[in-house]
């Protein structure tokens, strides 16, 4: 790729949601020991706090809902006051999943989910976006799913939610064009975080009987990434300047069947799992 088409964000200014587990946490690590100024936010105050003590340069740590945008437009302001340099990157990663069949789910359970993946992503790009404009440079990082690529049954709610990032996302992507700021999806695939433990689990969506920690362990031992090697992905995959990025060898291999055969790639997802780990668990990402 062009020199010129390359993204460099280490040594700049980035803000991460979702930084108290998980791809958030690592993200933050790793772009702290790459010399970045890191902006972190959560609503999980332990959480948050016990990233802000691993991190090695300036650091700015705010307790916040990523559902209520006037709380993240203070955040942005907060963030613009502090930042010691350029803003490199906005990384809207917080993210929340529940599973039951459509005519089972819980209506409070689908607006949550829609609310804080959807939503926060939302609110986090109108909130930054006018600074990253105003300097004609920089990224927005939007967390999608391999869940973004393929519906999968009693997920409705998270896929509908990183289906909707996608879009909003690939959309965002064409207004920047003839500006210096970009807009990158991310498709993570089984990623172990702390996601399927955090679910609202009411019942086996799958009818097994599984408690929810027996379900986010038959996840966590399906899951084929862990969180630090999401995050070097993600962190080379911006700064090489990709449009999309793709997070672990299922993602990859969920991305060919859903272009290959579009009707049909649950079937043959169903039988490639069977046949190698039975059953999957939960959500990827």
């Amino acid at each position: 790729m062009p020199r010129s088409q390359r993204r460099r964000i280490s040594g700049s200014t980035v803000v991460i949601s979702g930084a108290a587990s998980g791809i958030g946490r690592s993200l933050a690590q790793r772009l702290s020991a790459y010399g970045c100024a890191v902006a972190i936010t959560d609503i999980d105050q332990r959480g948050l706090k016990e990233t802000e003590v691993t991190l090695r340069g300036p650091v700015f740590a705010r307790v916040m809902d990523v559902r209520d945008a006037a709380a993240q437009a203070e955040f942005a302001a907060e963030v613009g006051d502090w930042m010691p340099g350029r803003l490199g990157a906005v990384f809207n990663n917080a993210g929340v999943a529940t599973a039951a069949p459509v005519a089972e789910m819980p209506p409070e359970d689908h607006d949550w989910v829609m609310s804080i993946n959807l939503g926060g992503v939302v609110n986090g790009t109108r909130a930054f976006l006018p600074l990253l404009l105003a300097q004609d440079k920089g990224v927005i990082v939007n967390t999608s799913s391999v869940y973004g690529l393929t519906g999968v049954p009693s997920h409705s709610a998270y896929c509908a939610s990183k289906f909707a990032v996608r879009g909003f996302t690939d959309a965002l992507r064409q207004e920047l064009r003839g500006t210096g700021v970009h807009a990158v999806n991310v498709h993570p695939g089984g990623i172990r975080t702390n996601i399927a433990w955090n679910a609202r689990f009411r019942q086996d969506p799958e009818g097994k009987g599984r408690t929810q920690a027996e379900y986010a362990q038959e996840f966590d031992s399906m899951a084929m990434t862990t969180p630090e090697k999401a995050a070097e992905a993600i962190h080379k995959g911006v700064e090489a300047g990709k449009a999309r990025i793709l997070i672990g060898p299922d993602a990859y291999l969920i991305d060919a069947l859903a272009r290959i055969a579009p009707t049909r790639y649950f079937d043959i997802l169903e039988r490639v799992e069977n046949r190698l780990h039975g059953r999957g668990a939960g959500p990827a990402h």
